[in-house]
């Protein structure tokens, strides 16, 4: 019982939470709460399909492939497959990191995964065409050429300055999953 109340603590607390705020102020708790199911109910459309992806790619392409494609020695093949994997993913972002727990399993380079990522909640396809129809193709063009070099920078930088013990503990985290 006490592991299940150390779990679950964080909910409890938002529980509870809620609660009082239903006693001093109803109109809100009610409005908190209906943006709380809509979120679950985004989530529970997104989640499962991801879920379903990331077990036919499990399956589907071996280790060595995603080694020689994304791993430590594909150079900037991998950098263009990073963030050509994440512009053309859909969903939100919380959809991207057990693509990455996936990635981190089958040996993908822990910068390439940063990129993935980075490319995932700013560089989306959609999002893109979305800008050029709304703001104009040169805005549009003009912020995806400033994001990627960014992205790119910020992933190397966020590499060197993680420790290998530091990174060999993610990656560990991520088997477990």
């Amino acid at each position: 019982m006490k592991s299940v109340l150390k779990r679950y603590r964080a909910f409890l607390i938002a529980l509870a939470a809620l609660g009082v705020l239903t006693l001093f102020n109803r109109q809100l708790a009610v409005k908190a709460l209906g943006i709380t199911s809509y979120s679950i109910k985004e989530m529970l459309l997104v989640i499962p399909p991801v879920f379903v992806l990331l077990g036919l790619m499990d399956v589907w392409v071996p280790r060595e492939t995603m080694i020689r494609l994304m791993g430590e020695g594909s150079g900037i093949r991998g950098i263009l497959l990073s963030i050509l994997l994440g512009s053309a993913a859909a969903g939100p972002l919380y959809g991207a990191f057990p693509v990455a727990a996936v990635f981190m399993k089958k040996g993908v380079k822990f910068s390439n995964i940063l990129i993935f990522i980075g490319a995932w909640s700013t560089t989306k396809i959609p999002m893109l065409l979305f800008e050029m129809s709304a703001l104009g193709l040169r805005f549009a063009l003009t912020r995806l050429l400033v994001d990627i070099p960014g992205i790119i920078l910020i992933a190397f930088a966020l590499s060197k300055l993680t420790s290998k013990k530091e990174v060999e503990e993610i990656y560990k985290n991520a088997e477990n999953l």
